[in-house]
């Protein structure tokens, strides 16, 4: 991974489009490779939750039920689903996340089943792209298996001289960083941050991303924006696969990198503004800022973010990816992450082991309702062997600080990828 030996050039060259983790950023010859590309990934795992799997605390009678906890706290897996979401009968009102249905039982899991296909085409600077998943899962109404079409894009590469990409379809977030260990087999722990539901949903829509090297420097510049649906929440907040509004949500990255011998620094400032996409009206706004960092350095790797969002109240049409709510509550929230990691690489069977922590914190306040403080102290390792095998192991402790009842909701999970 380390790049010293590199000249300047060289080096920005083999960053380019370091954005788009999981594709190539440039159509090579069409003599280099066979042009259609069949890759994927299975995710098992095994996880149990503190209590019975919730936030939910016996005995708090608020309404909605949701309202007052996080809910999205006891993570078992990379799509951030949850042990569980019964709230005991309940009203909620669509704060939820998914659930794998385990309450607080040790289980085995099937995460994930995930094929891509990707084909450049040879006679154009064209890839088209398409990532198909199985989610097997299990609820109080029995098997409920779901096929996902994750992503589907076309990607155009206009200018050979130019680290220009123009992408239509179904793709990556372009807020912050997190969205690039979106999938299991990138991702160096096994749970998203307490902020990640909203700043990694994939986005339907147009996006551009251009990035301006100045090799003297070691440094590069990039704009990634993106016009979509449903901005970067996940689709159980806001759905991604249609307008409700009729207006798109406007969503954006500007980022510096220093790439030098020994120390590679990236910086991010992201922002996203429009329509939220949980109801009708095209005057019901949402905003979020947020920033960045990165750093490398020998084994040594940090990276954190902040955010802030900001949600209008509208009226009772709430309609996101768990179905028909009630009310569109007003919605403030803050927080962030900060994560440490080492990364030992090595040659043969064994390739590379990664010990981390992550400390994660969120602030948030549905109008009307008392604000909740939440924070997570994470703590994990992964091994790589060979080039398609890996096994992560992981704890999450999860703290109600203010504003929320105090509940048992920790979790222990743990997960094994083959990549293929």
């Amino acid at each position: 991974m380390r790049r010293a030996a590199l000249a300047p050039l060289l080096l920005l060259a083999h960053a380019a489009f370091a954005q788009e983790a999981q594709t190539d950023g440039y159509t090579p010859p069409a003599e280099a490779q066979s042009p259609l590309h069949l890759n994927g990934y299975v995710d098992l795992g095994w996880a149990r939750a503190q209590g019975n799997g919730t936030s939910f605390a016996p005995g708090d009678t608020r309404l909605p039920a949701d309202y007052g906890v996080d809910t999205f706290a006891p993570a078992v897996n990379s799509r951030g689903d949850v042990a569980s979401t019964d709230s005991g009968g309940r009203f909620t009102n669509g704060f939820l996340p998914r659930s794998v249905g385990i309450g607080g039982h040790g289980s085995f899991l099937l995460n994930t089943v995930d094929l891509d296909v990707r084909y450049l085409v040879p006679s154009a600077p064209l890839m088209l792209f398409t990532r198909v998943q199985i989610l097997p899962r299990f609820s109080s109404a029995g098997e409920s298996t779901r096929v996902l079409a994750e992503q589907a894009f076309a990607r155009i590469i206009p200018f050979a001289s130019q680290e220009l990409a123009l992408t239509l379809g179904k793709s990556d977030s372009v807020f912050g960083i997190e969205y690039l260990e979106n999938e299991a087999n990138l991702r160096t722990g096994v749970t998203p941050s307490l902020i990640a539901r909203y700043t990694t949903g994939p986005s339907l829509g147009a996006k551009a991303f251009y990035r301006i090297q100045i090799a003297p420097l070691w440094t590069a510049v990039s704009v990634n924006l993106a016009a979509s649906n449903g901005g970067t929440l996940v689709e159980t907040l806001q759905p991604q696969n249609a307008s409700l509004t009729g207006t798109p949500v406007f969503s954006g990255r500007l980022g510096v990198e220093v790439n030098l011998p020994s120390l590679e620094v990236k910086l991010g400032l992201s922002a996203m503004a429009g329509p939220r996409n949980d109801q009708s009206q095209p005057g019901v706004r949402q905003k979020a800022l947020g920033v960045d960092g990165r750093l490398v350095f020998g084994v040594v790797e940090a990276r954190g973010e902040l955010i802030r969002l900001t949600q209008g109240a509208g009226a009772g049409d709430k309609l996101n990816g768990l179905g028909t709510q009630t009310v569109v509550s007003r919605f403030d929230v803050t927080g962030g992450y900060g994560q440490l990691g080492l990364g030992f690489d090595f040659s043969g069977a064994l390739r590379r082991v990664a010990l981390y922590g992550r400390y994660d914190r969120r602030h948030a306040q549905f109008e009307g309702f008392i604000p909740i403080t939440v924070d997570r102290i994470t703590a994990g390792a992964r091994i790589d062997w060979w080039d398609s095998l890996a096994v992560k192991g992981e704890v999450l402790l999860n703290r109600e600080l203010a504003g929320a009842p105090n509940v048992d909701n920790d979790v222990l999970t743990s997960s094994l990828i083959y990549t293929w």
